[in-house]
């Protein structure tokens, strides 16, 4: 290995099936969120066989909160394990876009941050002062080390960047199980401050700080890095001639997906990815002006897997509800009568410095007691959120709903009922970030299952709407 030494010991390894189909898999796909990790298996024709799940947690400790590579590389190796009885081909990784790791020796230089570690004061300040406008990078400022060069400005305080290759976090796993190191462009074009979208190039400022010139070499999301390690084909029983793709940002792997819909290709449609955030991408059948994009509520410009620039907004939506207290990602109006007739409401943001109101401090106006009733309150809170990020971005005609809470049936339902001239779809079977990963194998894979169009919530939100806005501008 070319990295610390892993065990075998069980990590909350669990299996989505009962037991093992008997068909046979084929590609391995690697999904390695904030807050879960996934490993699936796909067969051929673009079905899912199995699913095994991990939750993830970050290392406090000082100089800052890291991410627990090691203990989700043990996890990853011994998951890997369990598909040994497929005639597997490929592995592709996908990952979220906040961070970054280097390498050295082949082993880790220093172990990557967790973009949720409040970055000192002093430090943030410095370098807010050296970064590009959004106008070259299409990066809003973001707050703690949601930019990852904020992460490699404060670590190079530490010289821990001295001679070691820099690649993002996807890119990292695909390292892990080749030994071969690359960095592409969805992952470094989505809010990273070191991309440059129209150019297609490092920013000024990654070149300045020469920190572009430390990244691994560039290749596209879908190019195969190598083979599987001799020794992690031994300790895996997988075999050593299975391809390891690049990969790719998750949200981007999640428009992969969607791009598969006869409703979706080719036409004005946005997709909202919904998990720990929530993050809606635009993809425009005519060229839109990006320059029309505020940073200043959240708005980005991200990269898809062909280069291409993409209108996006986001904000933390799962952490948001999280934090709230209660769950929203499953069917059922109850609550949703009294919350509209005593207009109770949840005011943005439980995650300050993000979204659509990142100076809006969050608090609930009649809050009722009734799980039932907090619950509804949440889910409009939510379909508020979107409905408002989708509209910094010129979002219309088609919206598809996918992720964690595309189960909601209130949020999906009232954002439906929201945005009265788009057309709201979710999707009947999974379609989700691993599928689209998947589609960069596969190109010619076609959805197994439908796009369902949501029915809006029969009660008019308009006055609702009025008065959530109107909480927020006063308390500005």
């Amino acid at each position: 290995m070319r990295n610390q030494s892993y065990s075998l010991e069980s990590n909350q390894l669990r299996s989505k099936h009962g037991s093992r189909q008997l068909d046979q898999g084929f590609a391995i796909v690697i999904d390695i969120g904030k807050t879960l990790s996934k490993v699936s298996l796909w067969s051929k024709d673009g079905r899912c066989l199995e699913k095994l799940t991990r939750a993830n947690a970050a290392l406090p400790g000082e100089p800052y909160a890291a991410l627990d590579t090691a203990a989700t590389a043990d996890w990853l190796i011994k998951a890997l394990g369990q598909f040994a009885d497929h005639p597997v081909e490929a592995i592709i990784p996908v990952s979220h876009g906040a961070a970054v790791v280097g390498i050295r020796g082949g082993m880790l230089a220093f172990v990557p941050p967790d973009y949720e570690f409040e970055i000192p004061a002093d430090s943030l300040s410095a370098y807010r002062a050296q970064r590009d406008t959004f106008a070259v990078t299409g990066s809003p400022a973001l707050p703690a080390g949601l930019n990852i060069g904020t992460q490699l400005h404060y670590l190079e305080a530490f010289e821990v960047l001295k001679s070691c290759t820099l690649m993002p976090h996807a890119q990292y796993w695909a390292w892990l199980l080749s030994g071969m190191a690359a960095s592409e462009v969805t992952s470094l074009g989505c809010h990273s401050d070191l991309w440059c979208p129209a150019a297609s190039d490092f920013s000024p400022m990654a070149k300045r700080r020469g920190w572009a010139d430390q990244f691994a070499p560039l290749v596209r999301a879908g190019d195969v890095v190598g083979t599987l390690l001799p020794e992690l084909a031994e300790r895996t029983g997988l075999s050593p001639t299975i391809r390891v793709y690049a990969g790719l940002h998750d949200s981007n792997a999640a428009l992969l997906a969607a791009r598969s819909f006869p409703e979706i290709t080719g036409s004005e449609a946005t997709v909202l990815s919904t998990g720990t955030w929530f993050i809606a991408m635009r993809s425009t059948a005519e060229p839109v002006e990006l320059t029309s994009l505020t940073d200043a509520r959240d708005c980005l410009v991200n990269v898809d897997a062909f280069g291409q620039p993409v209108p996006s907004a986001r904000f933390m939506g799962g952490r948001e509800i999280e934090l709230l207290g209660q769950r929203v990602d499953r069917p059922g109006l109850d609550g949703l009568a009294n919350v509209l007739t005593s207009e109770a409401m949840v005011l943005p943001s439980q995650v300050p410095g993000s979204g659509p109101f990142p100076a809006s401090t969050s608090r609930w106006i009649n809050r009722p007691d009734a799980d039932d009733d907090q619950t509804a309150a949440i889910a409009l809170y939510a379909a508020l959120m979107a409905d408002t990020a989708l509209d910094l971005i010129g979002a219309k005609e088609r919206l598809l709903i996918e992720g964690r809470f595309a189960a909601s049936e209130l949020f999906c339902r009232a954002l439906a009922a929201l945005r009265p001239g788009t057309r709201v779809y979710t999707v009947s079977a999974e379609a989700d970030v691993s599928f689209g990963a998947l589609r960069l194998i596969e190109p010619a894979l076609v959805q197994p299952g439908k796009l369902v169009l949501v029915d809006p919530l029969d009660h008019d939100l308009s006055s609702y709407r009025t008065a959530w806005h109107a909480a927020i501008e006063a308390q500005v």
